[in-house]
């Protein structure tokens, strides 16, 4: 990044003064940094040429190269958009109060609160970095196969809160303790590195547009039941979220299969659960429909617990059922 500052550094001369494809440009080949975080490199040799040639560089990274999302968590004092802008997807009504809500921490504490989820800022278990201007950065680290799109908070095509940006593919953040003219990228106590993106959050980014490479993941030799799968086809009629986040939380539930002990089993069918609840309340799949694909997936990661799987899977729907699953898809 150029000196002092969170932007690329310049294009070289010839790429200024011509508008054409980063995908196209000799330059990238040849070792030169036009074109920002297209010409991102894990390369030492030519890290170290960089420097070389300008020693007080800055260091970003290349969130979807390097298997990251980013939560860019702004902090500005704005006024509030309209209710619909707040969390997309979720109505907000108008007896709710939102005299404190001022900016994305708070939007992004209310969707956390909403979904019964703990907030991500206070996720120690995670790299989180703030910034100059008082915002935060969350890392995560993404599933393999899994690309993810970049928004911003304010965007009316695709968000997931308000004043809390994503970066991922095809966007980068400012690497931890960089030093630019408005201060320090300060690393917060707890993890120095990055964890697993959490499976609620994988969620939301479904539900509102993110996900946008579905790259099939490696077999672990127990794939999802077939009618659990040609259920997933059908749920969709034309809905593409309704059948990726159907999809996404039977293969949750499927894949723990691969994992006897410790997978928390319990809590991921509870959640699928609570999950397709939403879908069914929304009118995406019916009712019979999704207890009858949740079983089908139990029975695969955990064979002859029928009953007790049973349970999980009638509260959890229950519960989910009274908080419909608005999509982007449903929108006129």
């Amino acid at each position: 990044m150029a000196p002092g500052r969170k932007t690329p550094a310049a294009n070289c001369a010839r790429c200024q003064g011509s508008a054409h494809s980063p995908a196209t440009c000799d330059c990238i080949t040849d070792g030169r940094w036009c074109h920002g975080f297209h010409a991102a490199t894990d390369d030492p040799d030519r890290i170290r040429g960089w420097w070389r040639a300008q020693p007080r560089f800055d260091v970003g990274v290349a969130c979807g190269a390097a298997g990251l999302l980013v939560l860019d968590v702004d902090a500005h004092e704005t006024p509030l958009p309209e209710r619909e802008r707040l969390l997309p997807g979720i109505t907000i009504g108008a007896h709710v109060r939102l005299d404190g809500l001022r900016h994305g921490f708070h939007s992004l504490a209310l969707l956390a609160a909403l979904r019964q989820e703990a907030d991500p800022v206070h996720d120690t278990s995670t790299l989180r970095v703030r910034t100059p201007s008082g915002g935060l950065h969350v890392w995560y680290q993404t599933r393999p196969g899994h690309t993810w799109a970049c928004s911003t908070g304010s965007s009316p095509r695709r968000a997931l809160a308000w004043q809390v940006d994503i970066r991922a593919h095809g966007g980068y953040i400012v690497a931890p303790n960089t030093v630019t003219s408005s201060g320090r990228y300060e690393v917060l106590p707890g993890s120095p590195a990055p964890a697993p993106l959490p499976g609620w959050l994988e969620t939301e980014l479904i539900r509102t547009g993110h996900q946008s490479v579905a790259v099939p993941r490696q077999s672990t030799g127990h794939p999802t039941p077939f009618r659990a799968r040609q259920a997933v086809i059908a749920a969709g009629a034309g809905r593409d979220s309704a059948t990726r986040i159907l999809a996404a939380a039977l293969t949750t539930v499927a894949d723990c299969r691969a994992t006897p002990e410790g997978a928390s089993f319990t809590e991921k069918l509870n959640r699928a659960a609570f999950t397709t609840g939403g879908l069914v309340a929304a009118g995406h799949l019916d009712q019979h429909a999704a207890e009858t694909v949740l079983l089908e997936a139990a029975e695969h990661a955990r064979p002859g617990q029928q009953h007790r799987c049973a349970s999980v899977i009638r509260a959890g729907l229950a519960a989910g059922m009274r908080r419909p699953l608005v999509l982007k898809d449903d929108r006129p």
